[in-house]
């Protein structure tokens, strides 16, 4: 008898995330107004050290050290000198002795002369460094102003504010040409975003009407007592179609708003909109054979709290579909790690390769089919799921289960 071969078992679970490391002192980041201040600073430094380098050798050069002493005593009668500097002299010498203690106290002084314009001029080019490298800040910053004001104009347009313009005034340098091209850029983006909106809401107008319509229309004729039995089964299979074609309207729709930027913000409890999730989900879960659980602490972001019941309820749903037909079962928690609000959902079901996860995330996609119908749902669930949490700022990963299934974690700021 053939045994069937066990199915292959998921990746291990990465532990660390280069492009996720945060550096170790933030404060030391190397922007440009650092490496201008260093590039000033340097540049001062390097030019300093060589004047100063300079003007020791030419010093070096005039006072002649080592070279032959300026004068010799040829000759004479009760020859008496004092010096506190060179007490060598002092005492009773031979004339050749007293010449060449003259001649060494003299290469002595100019020695001692070089080293203290040496120390001194050490001294004086380090304070005039550190007001070059203090004025380089200054004048960097200074110089770079215009692009700090773009920067704040850019993170005020990724919060959905395209009205906002940089309007930067001055000359008609290379900055105000970027200026001005930023400007005819959101403008630009502006008019097409403002389309955009006008096509959902009219998209949303012409196609909830007639499939609506439709939907009345096939109820009435079902509530017919006398009808056929073939026309009640051919008006239930027309009334699941309908329904299967809102429910995918209603994605698309959903799917379009959520690209952008939430404007609106309020506080929304992610353990709340995970219990409402999982309660809309319980009858389902319970006629499957799929217990739910998790421990859900409070975790609050600033949010739309539609959007984000969205998110958790369309994660859940897919974790209730997909699993094993026995003995099945979804974790729900929330929690706040390292300053961010976290939901995740943890599944038992197929064993998910590593490399199929990406495609998971992408529209009318599901597990090893592409673009095929299904009853478990339209393809949309995690590609709104994503939307969502990129509009609030976050980011939503899924991880193999060991075991089979999946570990989907949504992280939002707070």
């Amino acid at each position: 008898m053939a045994t069937t071969p066990a199915p292959p078992t998921a990746p291990p679970k990465p532990t660390w995330d280069p492009r996720r490391a945060e550096p170790p002192f933030p404060w030391l980041r190397p922007t440009i107004r650092i490496r201008l201040t260093l590039l000033y600073g340097g540049m001062f430094l390097i030019a300093g050290i060589m004047l100063l380098s300079i003007i020791y050798l030419l010093a070096a050069q005039a006072l002649n050290t080592g070279a032959e002493p300026l004068f010799r005593i040829a000759g004479g009668t009760d020859i008496k000198v004092t010096s506190d500097n060179c007490p060598a002299v002092n005492s009773g010498l031979s004339l050749d002795a007293f010449n060449t203690a003259i001649s060494h106290c003299i290469d002595v002084q100019r020695q001692t002369a070089l080293d203290n314009l040496l120390s001194r001029s050490l001294l004086a080019l380090l304070g005039l460094a550190i007001i070059a490298f203090a004025f380089g800040y200054a004048m960097a910053g200074r110089v770079l102003s215009p692009l700090g004001r773009i920067t704040r104009t850019a993170r005020a347009v990724a919060g959905s504010d395209l009205s906002r313009r940089i309007e930067l005034d001055g000359p008609d340098d290379e900055l105000k040409e970027l200026a001005d091209t930023f400007d005819d850029m959101l403008e630009r983006l502006q008019r097409a975003f403002t389309a955009q909106q006008r096509f959902v809401g009219n998209a949303s107008h012409e196609l909830r009407t007639p499939l609506a319509i439709n939907r009345t229309l096939l109820e009435v004729h079902l509530s017919d007592p006398g009808a056929p039995v073939e026309l009640q089964q051919l008006g239930k299979t027309l009334l699941a179609t309908n329904e299967r074609s809102e429910q995918l309207v209603e994605g698309l729709l959903l799917l379009a708003r959520s690209d952008n930027q939430i404007v609106e913000r309020k506080p929304v409890d992610l353990a709340e909109v995970a219990t409402q999730a999982v309660d809309q989900v319980h009858a389902e879960a319970a006629a499957k054979g799929v217990a739910i659980r998790g421990e859900r602490a409070a975790a609050v972001v600033q949010g739309n709290g539609v959007l984000l019941e969205r998110i958790a309820l369309n994660l859940v749903q897919n974790a209730v579909r997909y699993n094993v037909p026995d003995d099945g079962w979804v974790e729900v928690t929330t929690q706040v790690q390292h300053g961010q609000a976290v939901l995740v959902v943890t599944n038992t079901g197929p064993v998910v390769p590593a490399y199929e996860i990406d495609n998971l995330f992408e529209p009318f996609r599901r597990l090893r089919t592409e673009r095929t119908g299904s009853d478990k749902g339209v393809g949309l669930g995690l590609s709104i799921a994503r939307s969502v949490a990129r509009a609030h700022g976050g980011h939503i990963a899924a991880e193999p289960r060991e075991g089979g299934g999946l570990v989907m974690r949504v992280t939002l700021p707070i």
